[in-house]
């Protein structure tokens, strides 16, 4: 998936495929690596990855395996899969980062920042789920069929997770979406990445690095968006320090759908991983 956008996309090589990326800011600026949630690409930080690089600092953008332009099929997918892609990808740009992981992002953030506090001096996860929901059958039934359709996934249920202002380019991003979407192996991927989340918030205990949670408050994945994150916050807060921060109107990417309030919320969270 490509829509319009100046960066150049590079490409890091690990076991089983390769990673789609891209990096943009002064090369002596702190780190910081973005990761989208199942389905999504790392295009969805188009207009919020500027605004950290106007702060100083050097983002990197990665597509999960099998999404936007990294490669596809893969043998295996899920949270703890993607945590150690994240680690590939410090690894290779040479420092310590803060991850902003989205949704099922946020798991594997998780486990990354636990299986190598070394390499991650912060966590920003933005609508992250920090408890196991059990699904009902019916959800269950409707999850699986989300995600073997291309067309249903990019033209009904993603849509209906914005529910602030959709972005002006939103139309062509949706095309990109379904035509990258309908490759072979994508929506297998799509299914696969959200996997072993469970297994990757048992991590929590070892969590050190400061966290931050964001959250918008229409998020329709939470039956209440506030509470669930409010929950969130105690859970991470008996182990580490962590701050939320709540978009008030944002659903499911505040990121794409308020970048403003978004960078407002994680630049002091940023500046504080770095100078604090």
């Amino acid at each position: 998936m490509n829509i319009s956008q100046e960066v150049d996309t590079q490409f890091l090589d690990v076991p089983g495929g390769r990673l789609a990326y891209d990096v943009t800011g002064p090369d002596n600026g702190a780190l910081v690596l973005c990761v989208a949630g199942m389905g999504d690409v790392r295009v969805a930080f188009r207009f919020l990855a500027p605004r950290l690089v106007e702060a100083g600092y050097r983002v990197a953008c990665m597509d999960q395996r099998g999404h936007g332009e990294s490669s596809s099929p893969w043998a295996g997918y899920g949270s703890l899969a993607t945590g150690e892609d994240m680690l590939a990808m410090i690894r290779h740009l040479g420092r310590p980062a803060t991850i902003i992981g989205h949704s099922n992002a946020a798991a594997a953030a998780i486990w990354a920042a636990a299986q190598e506090p070394e390499l991650v001096g912060g966590l920003a996860l933005v609508g992250p789920f920090l408890r196991d929901g059990k699904l009902s059958p019916i959800l269950r039934l409707a999850e699986k069929i989300v995600t073997s359709s291309p067309l249903i996934w990019s033209r009904l249920f993603y849509p209906s997770l914005y529910k602030a202002a959709k972005p002006a380019d939103f139309a062509a991003y949706l095309r990109a979406m379904t035509a990258s979407l309908r490759e072979p192996g994508r929506m297998a991927a799509v299914a696969g990445v959200a996997t072993e989340q469970e297994q990757c918030r048992g991590r929590i205990p070892e969590l050190r690095c400061p966290v931050l949670i964001v959250m918008g408050t229409k998020d329709p994945d939470f039956p209440d968006p506030v509470a669930a994150a409010r929950d969130g916050e105690a859970l991470v807060g008996q182990f580490t320090r962590v701050t939320l921060e709540l978009i008030e109107r944002a659903g499911h990417y505040p990121h794409a759908e308020l970048p403003e309030a978004t960078a407002s919320a994680v630049l002091p969270f940023l500046a504080d991983v770095v100078h604090g």
